[in-house]
């Protein structure tokens, strides 16, 4: 009898063991399961395979491959899952309200835009309507856009609004009311101050103005962000300014597309390196992001002093006509092309059609020469015949100094590029727009080895993240957005080059924004799940 209760209790315990068991084994409901991919989560640890699993905007679960029940199953066998890539400066507000399909970025896996380098989507005045910061960012996701977008509020939108064009110093009660544009733009949203100082009006701006709108901006925990006021023979001052305003602000800040340009100052990299890691140490949160590029993109206003600009388009491009000031116009001009030759001025963008058909693709010397000109005169001339300030890459920076700059730690990347949806279109640009990210983890990582892939994918994600101060976003995690790309790390790599720049990265084969399946197969679902991403000081 007593082995007849013994064996009857064993046989209880095995089957509630059994039924424990099979309770542990239920399939975990989700909306979508990848499975079997490299897992590389964001924080630059070592990769592993395993599954993400995604209900509504969220991610639910990511590990080793358990069981789940899924509506959607996306087999990454072979392939590197990853959070989404954060695009730390794009001009892409106007052509994603034109097209948001974002396809030029999507297909390197980007998630995330960022504008506001000087200039933001709003605050603005049109036809005596005022549009604010947060109901310009939203009217870009109530049109509907693949991608998240954020924005910084622009310094020179601000001083724009109250300063107008005029190269003076803002007066007191104009001071007080950029301070409330910055305290406004910061609740709607906005990631802190960007600037750009070697643009009109932005440069008219002193370093104490700038201090006293990223005091606003400290105050809700932004950024201040900025293309430095010098990037050549002056950019180790340019870069004390800027330290300056972190300190006195007491806000992080981070400098636009690091660089160095123009041959006879290649050298300074290494100053502008040693000066940055020295604040950091003690303390002061400076970072940086760059393009992958030995090229930059501006317009013709890049050679053109600021001073002839002064009060707005219309006015610079009357002054440059003026024949009393074109010898002191052409004579600066020719101290920056002594540093910057014109055969290395490349012009992509014209407004007008004849220009267009002339000069597109021509160097400045080309066009010179073709006009019977010298360049600083071919310049000027170009730019009062179409009417507009003719958008060129400069081949000014050092392929050596780019792999010193994209081996920091401190640094994440931005393609400082429009969104592209269709290559069908005649135009031209550079090839940054479609490439400048997935050569992070094709051209650098995989092909020359300077850092991890893992180390690529962190500072494309939750490095950035991080320092935006995101909220559940730039991390494979529970409970975070499911912004997430799956790519193969052998075939991910750019196409586009500076002789034909319209042409997609490859390698990116799905890509899920806030849960959503806006790239699968490498083509658009034609869905639009894209949010206004607000930062830190966003009040409801």
């Amino acid at each position: 009898m007593k082995n007849y209760y013994f064996l009857k209790v064993l046989v209880l315990l095995a089957f509630f063991s059994y039924s424990c068991s099979q309770k542990e084994k239920k399939p975990i409901l989700s909306d979508i399961l990848i499975h079997n991919g490299t897992i590389y989560d964001g924080s630059g640890d070592k990769p592993y395979i395993g599954s993400v699993a995604i209900k509504g905007d969220k991610i639910i679960y990511v590990g080793e491959n358990s069981v789940f029940e899924s509506d959607t199953t996306i087999d990454a066998t072979g392939l590197a899952i990853s959070p989404g890539f954060i695009n730390m400066l794009s001009w892409g507000y106007g052509t994603l309200m034109e097209d948001g399909k974002a396809l030029s970025d999507l297909k390197q896996g980007v998630t995330l835009e960022i504008f506001g380098e000087g200039t933001s989507p709003g605050p603005f005045w049109k036809d005596k309507k005022f549009t604010s910061f947060g109901e310009a960012m939203q009217n870009l996701e109530s049109n509907g856009v693949a991608v998240n977008i954020a924005s910084f509020l622009g310094a020179a939108t601000t001083r724009i609004l109250e300063v107008g064009y005029d190269n003076r110093p803002a007066t007191d009660e104009e001071m007080e009311r950029m301070r409330g544009h910055v305290k406004d733009a910061m609740e709607e949203g906005a990631m802190g101050i960007g600037s750009s100082l070697i643009y009109a009006p932005g440069d008219y701006a002193s370093t104490e103005e700038l201090i006293e709108l990223c005091k606003v901006a400290s105050n809700y925990g932004g950024m201040y962000i900025s293309h430095m006021r010098n990037e050549d023979s002056k950019v180790m001052s340019a870069l004390e300014e800027l330290i300056r305003i972190s300190k006195e602000a007491d806000i992080p800040a981070e400098i636009y597309h690091l660089k160095s340009s123009r041959k006879p100052n290649w050298k300074k990299i290494d100053d502008i390196i040693k000066r940055v890691e020295e604040v950091r140490g003690q303390g002061l949160k400076i970072t940086a992001d760059i393009y992958t590029y030995n090229a930059s993109s501006t317009g013709l206003t890049g050679v053109i002093p600021t001073w002839v600009q002064e009060g707005g388009h219309k006015a610079w491009i009357e002054r440059m006509k003026d024949p009393n000031i074109r010898p002191r116009l052409l004579e600066d001009i020719r101290k920056e092309l002594s540093e910057q030759p014109p055969e290395g001025i490349l012009m992509v963008g014209f407004k007008t059609s004849e220009m267009s058909k002339k000069y597109l693709s021509k160097t400045v010397a080309e066009a010179a020469k073709m006009r019977g000109q010298s360049p600083e005169e071919a310049i000027v001339d170009m730019v009062i015949e179409d009417d507009n300030r003719i958008q060129c890459i400069y081949f000014s920076m050092s392929e050596e100094n780019i792999r010193k700059k994209i081996k920091l730690p401190w640094v994440s990347f931005c393609s400082d590029a429009g969104v592209y949806s269709d290559i069908t279109k005649n135009f031209r640009t550079h090839p940054r727009a479609f490439g400048s990210f997935v050569r992070v983890l094709g051209k650098y990582s995989r092909d020359e080895n300077l850092f991890p892939l893992e180390e690529g994918i962190r500072r494309l994600t939750h490095f950035p993240a991080s320092n935006l101060k995101l909220k559940n976003r730039g991390m494979l995690k529970e409970n975070y957005f499911a912004d997430v790309v799956i790519f193969d790390p052998e075939k991910v790599g750019d196409k586009a080059t500076f002789e034909e720049p319209l042409q997609y990265a490859v390698g990116v084969n799905h890509v899920l924004v806030n849960g959503v399946p806006v790239l699968l197969d490498g083509e658009s679902t034609n869905k639009y799940p894209g949010r206004y991403v607000k930062g830190s000081g966003y009040k409801n």
